[in-house]
């Protein structure tokens, strides 16, 4: 990593160290919010910005992750054993939901993962017995850390912000491993990558089931944070918000989900001076990014860098053709 990198990084870490004394509880509450998203999308990049998956059943993990912590925690099950249930469960769905990856591509895929969101939504909503229903699960606890319950609205954000740089460290490590060059090789050609020796099988499986990981945990976060949870959170209208989160940041970029999430989250909030508008404009603002800088956010730099490029070529091209007909 170069030194500048090292320099941003250490200000970033600062910044979110200092950044929940200079607000309100809610304010402190949106950015554990936030935290919470920036986990579950670096999952969903690995999945779509790396691999080059189109899933748009990502909230279907979330939910397991939460519920499964929700329930064991409400059977009297500590926090800390019922986080790596939910990391299994995750992970073994992540297995099974890859299955019709190896099968079906592209827009086949998307629709395939927006069928098991909404499984898993009917089932969170229909199993009463288990989940409680539309009713949802309440008075769902803060875990302790050696002893020190975490109750306050700082202090759960601290314990946020460790999982979330942990996950985002862990991301950057495996992007720059062997696993996440095969991940970025089966995403640009996959019949290339395979004729290399790439196992596409078991890189596609892989990417699902550690993808789910990330969402399991994020959603354990959630239900601490909120308490409170029933089906709507993690319906496929969730899933389809992930998506454009990791899609508006930039896919394929280790800071896309962090940026997109924090535009998925806070925007709505900045928005909501023009009453039942702020929807509109959100959607707005997404269309139009979209439309100009498909890559993201993030692919600003390189947008503007090949559209100069494009135009020295064009003026070089001109320039010859006058001398020729000078000459």
């Amino acid at each position: 990593m170069k030194k500048i990198h090292l320099i941003l990084v250490a200000v970033s870490v600062v910044a979110l160290i200092v950044a929940p004394h200079f607000f309100k509880t809610y304010g402190v509450y949106m950015l554990t919010y936030w935290l919470v998203y920036v986990v579950a999308n670096l999952g969903l990049n690995l999945i779509v910005g790396y691999a080059g998956l189109k899933a748009l059943g990502h909230a279907a993990f979330f939910g397991i992750g939460a519920y499964t912590s929700a329930i064991l925690m409400q059977a009297g099950v500590n926090f800390w054993l019922a986080l790596p249930v939910a990391m299994v469960l995750c992970f073994a769905l992540g297995l099974l939901v890859g299955f019709p990856a190896l099968r079906v591509q592209m827009h086949y895929l998307a629709f395939a993962t927006l069928g098991l969101n909404e499984i898993i939504t009917l089932i969170l909503r229909n199993e009463e017995w288990l989940t409680g229903g539309t009713f949802g699960i309440s008075n769902i606890a803060r875990p302790s850390l050696f002893g020190y319950a975490l109750k306050g609205a700082i202090p759960y954000y601290y314990f946020v912000l460790v999982f979330a740089l942990i996950a985002f460290a862990l991301s950057w490590w495996l992007i720059r491993s062997p696993w996440g060059k095969a991940f970025t090789a089966l995403r640009d050609n996959p019949i290339r990558a395979e004729s290399l020796g790439v196992n596409i099988q078991r890189y596609t499986l892989v990417a699902f089931a550690v993808g789910g990981v990330y969402a399991g945990v994020a959603g354990v976060l959630f239900a601490s944070l909120v308490q409170f949870i029933d089906p709507a959170p993690f319906d496929v209208q969730i899933s389809i918000l992930m998506f454009l989160m990791v899609i508006l940041g930039g896919p394929g970029y280790l800071l896309g989900p962090v940026l997109g999430s924090f535009i998925g989250v806070f925007a709505p909030e900045w928005l909501r001076f023009t009453d039942g508008w702020y929807l509109l404009l959100f959607g707005a603002v997404i269309v139009v990014l979209m439309v100009w800088l498909p890559g993201g956010l993030l692919s600003l730099r390189r947008a503007l860098s090949a559209r100069c490029e494009a135009r020295a070529h064009e003026a070089a091209r001109v320039t010859a053709a006058t001398q020729r007909r000078c000459a």
